[in-house]
């Protein structure tokens, strides 16, 4: 098929920040593209061909979406699975593949995925209701502290809490849950695996990854991690693992734990681009955004190396403001050597949204991570 400057249409299901960095590859390559979000303000809407707006829940507005193009894909799991599932019966490829995508939308269902592979991962137990998880500590049935995540619909923190008392359950919401044993980690590591359908498989470096400490969101990410070699190889081998498990086409970031003991744990996985990948963009031979593209159109997948050590810092909205944007002291770092921001087109902020982020890049990662933390204290999220 002629991806190049012809009739080809790629679809994308989501029109965010992660569709929107897709399609900067989708304009050098000259391949058009389709995109469906519910919002007349997505940041896909200005780099698309056409743009759709619609529910990614509704089943006959994917549906209806997914025929008018040659291949589909997502920058974000909350869609329809049946009409993907419709879709790819009837003849339109989809990646990664409804299947893939059934097995790691549900967190209890991806849990149980990892036990029935023999994939490390900490231990848990599945609940419908918050009701029944209390009843469980209660019960002593699930001992204290331990993490609470919502089987759907969680992104960026939210969906996930520490509870260390019973007092820790105040706002969290009644719906099908896990409990999962927190596990003393060393460092928070992430690895992306490309594949594509003829089978074709890379990983990308392995990554650090800080958190902020109240909003459970990554503040900054490392590459490569500052781990032994023996680790990091260990990481890369679970991840592979976990992609051959799935049998995925596309991107998959594959989130995990270092234990005390240099152990490897998953903790997740999101299939598409990856915060994790953003520093791909200038530290790497080949972006994240690039590598998927090639990978769902069964192109040659590129060189996953990276030339320069890179640091992402996300940028976030300010605690305290909401409402129209001003990003205040961009022109600052701009005056910074190696330093690339890059905004998402999101009009409205509000505390910890994601609004954009800054690439850092530098021979020496300490001097990398220097200035990362000075980007980050430059540079303000607040609304007007």
């Amino acid at each position: 098929m002629n991806y190049f400057s012809s009739d080809f249409k790629l679809g994308i299901l989501g029109g965010g920040q992660l569709g929107k960095m897709m399609l900067n590859d989708t304009r050098k390559f000259d391949i058009q593209t389709y995109v469906l979000d519910p919002s007349d303000e997505a940041p896909c809407k200005i780099g698309s061909n056409k743009f759709f707006k619609g529910d990614l829940m509704d089943f006959e507005t994917v549906y209806n979406f997914g025929k008018q193009v040659d291949v589909l894909t997502f920058e974000i799991e909350h869609v329809n699975v049946a009409a993907l599932e419709k879709l790819e019966s009837e003849g339109i490829k989809v990646y990664p593949s409804p299947k893939t995508l059934k097995q790691i939308q549900n967190k209890g269902t991806q849990k149980d995925f990892y036990t029935a592979n023999g994939i490390p991962t900490a231990d848990y137990k599945r609940f419908e209701s918050l009701t029944d998880l209390k009843t469980a500590v209660k019960n002593n049935e699930i001992t204290l502290p331990f993490v609470w995540k919502s089987t759907e619909g969680g992104y960026d923190g939210n969906g996930v809490k520490v509870i260390r008392t019973m007092e820790s359950f105040e706002g969290v919401a009644n719906v099908q849950c896990i409990a999962e044993t927190m596990i003393p980690f060393k460092n928070e590591l992430a690895v992306i695996v490309s594949r594509n359908p003829d089978g074709q498989i890379k990983t990308y470096p392995v990554v650090e990854m800080e958190f902020h400490p109240e909003a459970n969101q990554v503040e900054y990410v490392i590459c490569p991690a500052r781990i032994d070699d023996a680790v990091a190889e260990k990481a890369r081998a679970v991840a592979l693992k976990v992609s051959e498990s799935f049998n995925h086409v596309g991107l998959l970031a594959v989130e995990m734990f270092q234990t005390e003991d240099d152990q490897i744990l998953v903790n997740e996985v999101a299939p598409r681009p990856h915060n994790s990948g953003h520093y791909s963009i200038e530290a790497s031979y080949t972006s994240q955004f690039e590598q998927h593209l090639r990978a769902i159109l069964n192109l040659p997948l590129g060189n996953t190396d990276s030339k320069v050590a890179g640091i992402m810092v996300n940028l976030v909205g300010a605690e305290g403001h909401s409402g129209n944007v001003l990003y205040q002291n961009i022109e600052t770092i701009l005056d910074k050597d190696g330093v690339t921001p890059h905004i998402y087109g999101k009009k409205q902020t509000r505390p910890f949204r994601k609004m954009g982020h800054v690439t850092i890049v530098n021979e020496d990662i300490a001097v990398a991570r220097k200035i990362a933390e000075e980007v980050k204290n430059t540079i303000k999220v607040i609304s007007q």
